[in-house]
């Protein structure tokens, strides 16, 4: 079996500018940070049966590609051209809908796994873009890019992302001592919501689409805060990112009606009164993780939020990116799964000679 570990993100600024609406006109900006919270797929190859079997929150045993249900599994094995013979588990620390880009982190998972089993090893560069081009390109999700690069890249990490969709990829690169600092004082609750981010991604894309002034005034507005936010940090001045956090969080609001509710308001406005200098509902709003960041009073903060039925989640930041942990594929295996893969080929190129 082959096991691979990805992290999830959480966004510091930008968040919005890397839809394909928005970066092909302006252009886009992201600084993330992959953080210790992970999605774990297990991808191992049947020996007695060509079972596909796929395990999430349900469980799918077909015999062939087409007849898989979970979406990112599906493409991924189509995109190796495995048709049937396959089994992946998955496990995550952290629950899907929650704003910590969970799906791109199981498909960039899956497709480090998939390429480990071919034994052709990829770059971080090669999985994000893969994982673009499955979920933009071919499911067609109202999404953007920095998920799946995140996942792939993991650090504290800049997208710059052009108006023809490439995006160049730079670690910001900090002293221990504030990296520590940044790491210890954004503290992260949970809002006990999960939501679908599609939704609201998919009002703001059509929005951007059709030039919707207040929302493309909005997204240029973060896109700024997002370069303001990446010099802030970079020049040790975390007050003044804790600062732009709270800009930034009024200029999403804007975006969306889901994005905010009178609840996520008024526990925003409780840690503001509570030393948060500023903060913002993780991934595309509406529920997931209030991210704060506070320099003093971190015990009344916590305390405060606590009280309030929020559930704070420690974390540390993540420097590895999507990683094989473990790559142990029996010979038995390996032989089925070459067996399947040379079928596969074989018969696809007799259906063209058939063709022609």
């Amino acid at each position: 079996m082959i096991i691979t570990r990805t992290p999830f993100r959480v966004t510091l600024g930008g968040g919005g500018t890397d839809l394909p609406s928005f970066y092909r006109a302006h252009g886009g900006f992201i600084l993330a940070v992959g953080i210790d919270k992970y999605m774990y797929l297990n991808v191992n190859t049947p020996i007695v049966d060509d079972k596909i079997r796929v395990r999430y929150t349900s469980s799918e045993m077909v015999d062939h590609v087409d007849e898989v249900k979970h979406t990112l599994a599906r493409e991924a094995l189509k995109y190796f051209g495995v048709t049937n013979g396959i089994e992946i588990v998955s496990i995550a620390d952290i629950p899907a809908g929650t704003g910590l880009g969970s799906s791109s982190s199981y498909l960039v998972g899956l497709l480090n796994a998939l390429h480990t089993l071919l034994q052709d090893q990829a770059t971080p560069q090669k999985l994000a873009e893969e994982a673009c081009q499955i979920e933009l390109e071919v499911l067609k999700k109202p999404i953007g890019k920095q998920d799946q690069y995140m996942a792939a890249f993991g650090g504290l990490t800049a997208l710059d992302i052009s108006p023809d969709g490439r995006v160049c990829v730079t670690r910001l690169e900090l002293d221990v001592d504030l990296l520590e600092s940044l790491e210890h004082n954004i503290l992260m609750f949970y809002t006990n919501e999960m939501r679908d981010a599609t939704a609201i991604l998919k009002k703001q894309d059509e929005a951007t689409r059709t030039k919707d002034s207040t929302v493309v005034k909005s997204l240029r507005e973060i896109k700024d805060i997002g370069l303001e936010i990446s010099e802030a940090i970079s020049r040790g001045n975390l007050r003044h990112f804790g600062e732009l956090l709270d800009v930034h969080w009024q200029s999403k609001k804007r975006l969306s009606e889901g994005i905010s509710n009178p609840q996520i308001d008024a526990w925003y406005e409780l840690a503001k009164e509570n030393g948060a200098i500023g903060g913002k509902i993780s991934g595309a709003g509406g529920g997931g993780f209030l991210m704060l960041y506070c320099e003093e009073n971190k015990a009344r903060l916590r305390e405060v939020l606590r009280a309030a039925g929020l559930r704070e989640l420690k974390f540390r930041f993540d420097f590895e990116g999507s990683k094989v942990v473990f790559d142990v594929v029996s010979r038995d295996g390996r032989l089925a799964h070459n067996h399947r893969h040379n079928n596969h080929e074989n018969g696809f190129a007799l259906a063209q000679r058939t063709t022609a």
